[in-house]
């Protein structure tokens, strides 16, 4: 699946109406059909009262012809058209002429007329704006918004909730805080973004039959990182190989008071199938990784970079770093050293991102199509000055560019940003993963699977998705609040297993 712009969702619909051909008040069909089979499949159609509030746009269309086909389940229906002093677009006056023959109660929002007082048992539909928003909600209109979400009422908004912009920031301008949004053939970018979560609630992707050869025609703003994909990416082991033909990663983690994230990384690396795995860890924690995880080896660290690490990085795949690494001049040392003497790609969590934010100079040293995985914070750090998620996702994209590396940008869809332009928003996981140490075994599967030998781009995405597919699994096993760090990597073998199933 896509990520569209709205003006390229508009063009879309333009599209399918020539080429199909379909009329465009039969493509609003469409829409309200589906609307009203999701109410239907999803035991809803059986409210006592359903408050439809309509602009008079195509979206005010959706919502009076959804209002008709209630009604033709005889549910009671009152609309609600919010009045402009213009006419509405000629699907919506052509749906609007269709429902006065019916006994639905129309009731118009006058400029100087008290906003409706809804009883509590109704639903509310919000088909005021959708993708139309051009500019943010006031007058009449933010007051009808701030009316609604006062309201006990759970609310459903058509296409996007009304007031949020499909490819801006919203914030902090006035928007319905829905329960559902049921939108149309694909995500828009609004959707996907966690500042927006309080508004859209759960999003729900109608199909409503839009052409999709048109899709061959543009370029999408981002991509949906989904589990054909995945399964498209994952490589099965071949039956005659050895530890050698799998790789030798290195990874430098830990310190005092946080060697378990040193821990969780290496676990992580080794479970996602690398043949060899060095840990370099301070010499004051020596004993705690080979009790810990005799399956790794391990160099210590003192006061100066190891000799052998030294002369020796070609005999690593690839290195990561940062999973409790700390930021003493110990350690900014050695992430200088690695990053100015490898080849390879490297992968940077936490710390080793802490260290690259405080020198440009490592950023331009990064070898090409290293992995970057920051969480919102340390991406801040990296790139000063978002102030929205949409700043976020904007300058992760063009950090992957300006330095040819692949960026990672953790969250609930977390976002990868390729060196080409290209990005995808993840599709996998769910809260049980918002816990200490989640983002140390991520660093650990991507480290895990470069040494395995997949292709950065490949090591992202597969990495990424089967990060999301542990928290599945394992929330469903010992519950959402429950899940551990380390009960993700133990699902990373019924991760795999889940994508290689026939």
């Amino acid at each position: 699946m896509v990520v569209l712009s709205a003006e390229q969702v508009r063009a879309w619909d333009r599209f399918t109406i020539e080429q199909k051909p379909i009329a465009s008040i039969d493509l609003m069909e469409n829409a309200a059909t589906a609307c009203i089979k999701w109410l239907e499949a999803n035991n809803l159609i059986a409210q006592q009262q359903f408050y439809i509030f309509c602009g008079k746009g195509n979206n005010g269309g959706e919502g009076l012809a959804i209002a008709r086909l209630l009604q033709a389940f005889n549910r009671p229906v009152d609309v609600f058209i919010l009045e402009t002093g213009q006419l509405g677009s000629p699907d919506f006056q052509q749906n609007l002429h269709r429902l006065h023959t019916l006994p639905v109660n129309l009731h118009y929002i006058q400029e100087s007329s008290p906003l409706p007082v809804i009883p509590e048992q109704g639903l509310i539909i919000d088909a005021l704006l959708g993708t139309g928003l051009n500019r943010p909600a006031e007058g009449r209109l933010a007051a009808l918004i701030a009316h609604l979400n006062q309201a006990p009422n759970p609310i459903i908004s058509i296409d996007l909730p009304s007031g949020l912009f499909a490819d801006r920031s919203t914030l902090p301008a006035p928007c319905i805080k829905a329960a559902v949004t049921l939108s149309f053939q694909c995500y828009k970018t609004a959707l996907l973004l966690a500042e927006n979560a309080s508004y859209y609630g759960l999003p729900v992707i109608l199909d409503i039959g839009l052409e999709a050869r048109f899709l061959a025609t543009i370029l999408p703003a981002y991509e949906m990182l989904e589990e054909s994909i995945a399964r498209a990416i994952l490589q099965p082991r071949p039956a005659h190989a050895h530890k050698g033909n799998f790789g030798h990663a290195l990874l430098l983690a830990g310190s005092s008071g946080k060697m378990g994230a040193a821990i969780l990384a290496a676990k992580a690396c080794l479970r996602a199938g690398t043949g060899l795995l060095t840990t370099l860890v301070p010499e004051s924690e020596a004993q705690v990784l080979p009790i810990a995880l005799p399956e790794s080896m391990t160099l210590f660290y003192k006061k100066q970079v190891p000799e052998v690490v030294g002369t020796d990085l070609e005999k690593f795949k690839t290195i990561g770093m940062g999973p409790g690494l700390g930021k003493d001049p110990i350690a900014r040392e050695l992430v200088a050293h690695f990053i100015q003497g490898s080849r390879k790609p490297l992968v940077l969590d936490a710390d080793a991102l802490n260290i690259l934010a405080g020198s440009p100079a490592l950023l331009e040293a990064l070898p090409p199509f290293s992995i970057l995985t920051p969480h919102p914070k340390e991406f801040d750090r990296l790139c000063p000055g978002a102030v929205n998620d949409f700043d976020r996702i904007n300058a992760a994209a063009r950090l992957a560019i300006r330095y040819q590396v692949i960026v990672v940008l953790k969250g609930h869809h977390s976002f990868i940003a390729m060196p080409g332009g290209r990005a995808w928003f993840n599709t996998s996981g769910n809260a049980a993963m918002a816990k200490a140490g989640s983002g140390d075994v991520l660093t650990g599967l991507l480290t895990g699977l470069l040494a395995r030998g997949y292709t950065p781009e490949q090591a992202a995405l597969l990495g990424v998705y089967l990060h999301g597919i542990c928290g599945e699994i394992a929330s469903r096993k010992w519950g959402m609040e429950a899940v551990l760090a380390s009960d993700l990597i133990d699902s990373i073998g019924p991760a795999f297993l889940s994508l290689s199933a026939v």
